[in-house]
């Protein structure tokens, strides 16, 4: 944690039990595992009972005497003991049922620790059967026996009990761990607090403390155990020590590219960029010509461009990208496009070839695919090795040692959220005398500002908000087909009026095969709802070949009603597709509907987007979370909706499942000035000390480490 480990042997401080439990539990061997274990919530507790603040349902832990107490059967016969817990001040209330010990422990002046869920009844405060330790009187301070049940008694664990008194009776608020069964927050509580008694002073990895925060030894210890102040202050601290790495690895690779060479490629008058302008039949929108203006500044320098480029789907991307590509082109370099499936990459090739050809541009597009043939393969090598590929568009294809490029001098990737870091690198590293090609890359996703500075940090960011003009908005509507089964009808009537107007639908399933399938939805949907149509199917399990003959006569009209997985959720274009039913749409991410959602409409014909699901709760979060997509198609505010429906996940790049996290406590939709401050720091730090940069970074994942390595 930026370059900070205690690498002390949790066997070494905790009695070995504890030591053995917490491995079996979490995989801990180290005091810097335990001690990155953080709570996931806090029991305000005080010296005595001190449940004023807090509210029915918190759990609580209270340190009071017994001064009433009460044995009986409940009018079922099960047994029934009352106490009333006192400090002299505040008197709460606790019920045990069906248990013999509270009746035999828990007695008149017997002085306890209790935690349990608060609860009132007529205005007093109760806690049904909680969790109790008992505290020895004055007079029997350093008692060793433990009695007490659950989690508590664990805490007897670290010293005697008086300790445990000690420990708790100040406090004014209590950590809550996630916990797994035979480990509790209880025993993980006193595990924390050895291993910080035993913690020598935590120096400042940056030799000062940051402006506005916390020291880093009072952060580490006060998240755990905070004072009267709560740990705010310290969750704060720990957050801009997590936004402080992810900046230094951005600032270092921004470094990195500033160190690089490129070959300038200025744009040439009467070139093939020129006329390719020239003969576009649409006016360029006032945000490409701005976006095309930093690109073309980008590629004329020698230092490597390094742009991100996000934009709606349909903005104009792509026509972008390729005036980018044919200045290079001009400049006698070649350029590479990485697309992320076959489809995709296919039907990249033909559009760039079509623009080109209708504008009477010659440059050469060269498509390489993993399921192409031996030849193919091996005539597109050659045509990339010997510098006859102007273009050349492919999948991962092109990151094999295998392709070897004539002059490379950029690079573009479509959607990068579908690549890591390192493999956009292993392409970008093909160029010709150790010189890097420029890179772009591009999304249809729109990033969140504190996503950009920090997956994207190292580049550039130019935004295409509008559309081209003649793109009318896209009708969307939730479709809860079990609480309303009518809207389902209604649904497949719409496609069907819209299939006989002339025009085409999508339908897009989970899955390929079983109920709700692309397999059985297709053959549903043609012996009933769809009788007389043409339809077909299409799946990721389809070879290349049957993908994009399926794929060329959809867009040829043959195909009434495409039945697909999310194959087409970037890239296709079909014109004169205007409506689109996703089945169980609360199975797909907000920012995936929203791909899938400008598959329609394209055409500048009045569309209709339908999000099918079969929830049966009115107020279960993800039929809000599909009216919210239906509400709205600003891709931004769905973008900001997206980040709160789900973990950020390995936000450098090399994870998008959201498991294997960087962040334990950075909130991308929370803490943009805590995030703004690190970069601004580590953008210092580098420039002035780049080795106690790299230093401080060092437990990073090794695949991003030996990214640094290579600077």
């Amino acid at each position: 944690m930026l370059g900070w480990s205690d690498e002390r042997k949790l066997a070494d401080i905790l009695p070995a039990k504890e030591a053995r439990a917490i491995k079996k539990a979490f995989g801990y061997t180290t005091a810097a595992e335990l001690l990155q274990h953080y709570a996931r919530d806090y029991s305000r507790h005080g010296s005595g009972v001190n449940v004023e603040a807090a509210a029915e349902g918190d759990v609580v832990t209270c340190v009071g005497e017994v001064t009433w107490a009460n044995t009986s059967y409940t009018s079922t016969g099960k047994l029934m003991h009352r106490i009333v817990i006192s400090d002299g001040r505040t008197m709460l209330t606790a019920t045990f049922f069906q248990a013999k010990f509270p009746a035999t422990q828990l007695k008149v002046g017997v002085r306890a620790m209790f935690s349990g869920k608060l609860g009132f009844y007529r205005d007093t405060p109760q806690i049904s059967h909680p969790d109790y330790l008992l505290l020895p009187a004055e007079d029997q301070r350093g008692a060793t026996r433990k009695v007490g049940t659950g989690g508590l008694r664990n805490l007897a664990a670290y010293g005697d009990i008086s300790d445990v008194d000690a420990l708790l009776s100040e406090r004014d608020f209590l950590a809550v761990y996630p916990a797994k069964k035979g480990m509790t927050s209880w025993r993980l509580m006193g595990a924390i607090h050895q291993v910080l008694a035993t913690l020598p002073k935590v120096e400042e990895p940056l030799g000062f403390t940051p402006e506005g925060m916390v020291s880093f030894d009072d952060a580490i210890r006060g998240i755990h155990e905070p004072g009267p102040e709560g740990p705010e202050a310290h969750r704060r601290r720990l957050k801009y020590n997590e936004a402080l790495s992810l900046a230094i690895v951005m600032a270092l690779r921004r470094a990195d590219t500033e160190n690089r060479r490129a070959s300038a490629c200025p744009p040439i008058a009467g070139g093939q960029q020129e006329r390719l302008r020239a003969g576009l039949p649409f006016p360029l929108t006032r945000g490409q010509e701005q976006v095309i203006a930093e690109i073309t500044a980008d590629l004329s320098a020698v230092t490597p461009m390094s742009r991100l480029l996000q934009g709606e789907v349909g903005s104009g991307k792509t026509v972008v990208a390729l005036l980018g590509m044919l200045q290079v082109v001009d400049a006698g370099r070649q350029c590479a496009m990485l697309a992320p499936t076959e489809v995709l990459a296919v039907q990249h090739g033909r559009s760039l070839t079509t623009m080109l050809m209708n504008a009477g541009v010659e440059a050469s597009v060269v498509v390489l695919t993993g399921s192409m043939s031996v030849a193919q393969k091996r005539q597109a090598l050659l045509d990339i090795v010997s510098g006859q590929a102007d273009i050349v568009v492919g999948t991962h294809a092109l990151i094999q040692d295998t392709v070897e490029f004539f002059d490379l001098g950029m690079v573009v990737v479509d959607e990068q959220h579908r690549f890591g870091v390192e493999q956009r690198d292993r392409l970008r590293g093909k160029g010709r005398d150790e010189m890097t090609p420029h890179l772009l890359v591009m999304t249809a996703t729109p990033i969140p500002r504190t996503i950009a500075m920090t997956v994207f940090g190292d580049l550039a960011v130019s935004t295409l908000r509008e559309l081209p003009g003649g793109r009318k908005p896209i009708q969307s509507s939730v479709v809860p087909a079990t609480l309303r089964p009518k809207w389902m009808t209604r649904a497949l009537e719409r496609i069907r009026e819209e299939v006989e107007a002339g025009h085409q639908a999508y339908v897009v399933c989970p899955r390929i095969e079983k109920e709700g399938g692309v397999l059985a939805v297709h053959d549903a949907f043609s012996r009933f709802s769809f009788e007389g149509l043409s339809l077909a199917v299409l799946h990721g399990r389809m070879s290349g070949e049957e993908k994009d003959r399926v794929m060329a006569d959809f867009a040829a009209g043959g195909i009434d009603i495409l039945v697909s997985t999310t194959v087409i959720e970037v890239g296709v274009d079909v014109p004169n597709a205007t409506v689109m039913l996703v089945l169980e749409a609360e199975n797909f991410g907000v920012s995936q509907l929203h791909q899938l959602r400008g598959r329609v409409g394209r055409g500048g014909h009045a569309s209709l987007c339908l999000f099918h699901t079969g929830i049966e709760d009115e107020l279960h979060p993800a039929l809000g979370r599909l009216q919210a997509i239906a509400d709205t198609s600003d891709g931004f505010r769905l973008a900001e909706i997206d980040l709160l429906s789900r973990q950020e996940g390995d936000v450098l790049g090399t994870s998008q499942s959201g498991t294997d996290r960087k962040v334990k406590m950075l909130s991308f939709t929370e803490d943009l000035e805590i995030i703004e401050q690190a970069n601004r720091d580590a953008a210092r730090l580098v420039a002035r000390d780049r080795e106690l940069a790299e230093r401080l970074v060092t437990d990073i994942a090794v695949d991003n480490q030996e990214y640094l390595e290579k600077s």
